[in-house]
């Protein structure tokens, strides 16, 4: 049976690190009190469902989701059936995160930019959730289906979590979606997001029902200031790299360097992706630092958010980080 209760306390887990290191991790969450695992979901790293499921297995009642998946990776139908087993499998904690995917690792597939637009999203999941309610599916347009479906009785209900930072993203998720994890850490871009959901739930049906606008704000925390601000890099530089123009100048972020980072994460140079990550970077793409530097930040984020994902990289110890985060997260729920 599907859980329809709003996400508000989620965490991001990168399958960079063993399955069952994550499965451990899974564990501290759920205990720390978070509602939600999402595992990311990039081509170069651990399968997001086979770790989802692991988690499954240890846990009781903490959602589980990739976070996000692509129809460019996968078949469409085939993402749906995975989706529709990890729901089945978790006793219907399942939610489907799906998203255009990091611009920097699908380079890599030969997916270009125009590849990766809202249509292919908006097509994946519409066929998803005909797929989940049992209907067999033709369909003819990013991707084609003839006569495609389940051999198995489908779970029905799984919501939809739209991942993206863009105005159209924004406002296709919160006409057509159960939710957006938009990929923020700064309050100015929150505030901009809202709008932009604001302006989609105008056209939402009525049978949409209820929409969560998570933040999905990469965090970084520990004890010393410096070190949580070193820690953030690597997830900084992907976020970075995959911003539009405008969210760079938002944030006075050279385009250039921006750039330069892609580059170097497109031909795998990590460590020179990571080194050209600027001060201004971290300050506009990541809330790094203490608890107490964290929960001012999510406090502000959540002035506009409804609830906050605490994405990678978490902070330098992990196990000690996902304690912490969820410390700053509930200091900033106070502070709101």
């Amino acid at each position: 049976m599907q859980d329809g209760s709003p996400i508000r306390r989620g965490i991001e887990l990168t399958p960079e690190h063993p399955v069952s290191r994550l499965v451990d991790l899974g564990e501290t969450a759920e205990s720390a009190g978070f509602d939600a695992v999402f595992a990311s979901s990039h081509y170069n790293n651990r399968d997001p469902f086979q770790t989802l499921a692991a988690v499954a297995a240890q846990t009781d009642s903490i959602r589980l989701g990739p976070g996000v998946a692509n129809p460019h990776e996968s078949h469409p139908v085939a993402l749906a059936s995975r989706m529709a087993t990890l729901d089945e499998h978790s006793g219907g904690r399942g939610v489907f995160g799906i998203g255009p995917g990091d611009p920097s690792t699908l380079r890599n597939l030969g997916v270009d930019g125009d590849d990766r637009g809202l249509r292919s999203v908006l097509e994946a999941f519409k066929v998803a959730e005909r797929l989940w309610t049992g209907e067999r599916v033709d369909h003819d347009g990013t991707f084609v289906a003839e006569d495609a479906g389940l051999n198995y009785e489908p779970p029905g209900g799984i919501p939809v979590y739209v991942g993206g930072e863009g105005p159209h993203m924004c406002r296709m998720a919160a006409k057509h979606a159960d939710g957006l994890l938009f990929n923020g850490s700064h309050p100015r871009d929150l505030a901009w997001a809202g709008d932009r959901v604001a302006e989609g739930l105008e056209e939402r049906p009525d049978h949409r029902g209820s929409f969560d606008f998570l933040a999905y704000a990469s965090v970084s925390v520990a004890s010393e200031r410096e070190v949580a601000r070193e820690a953030a890099r690597p997830p900084v530089a992907f976020i970075a790299a995959g911003a539009p123009d405008p969210v760079l100048s938002r944030h006075d972020v050279d385009p250039e360097r921006a750039a330069a980072v892609g580059e170097r994460i497109s031909e795998g140079d990590f460590t020179g992706a990571f080194e050209r990550v600027s001060p201004g970077m971290i300050d506009a793409f990541a809330a790094a630092g203490t608890v107490d530097d964290v929960a001012d930040r999510l406090a502000a984020v959540l002035e506009h958010a409804d609830g906050v994902v605490c994405g990678s990289p978490l902070g330098p110890e992990l196990d000690e980080a996902v304690e912490l985060a969820s410390e700053a997260l509930e200091l900033a729920e106070e502070r709101v």
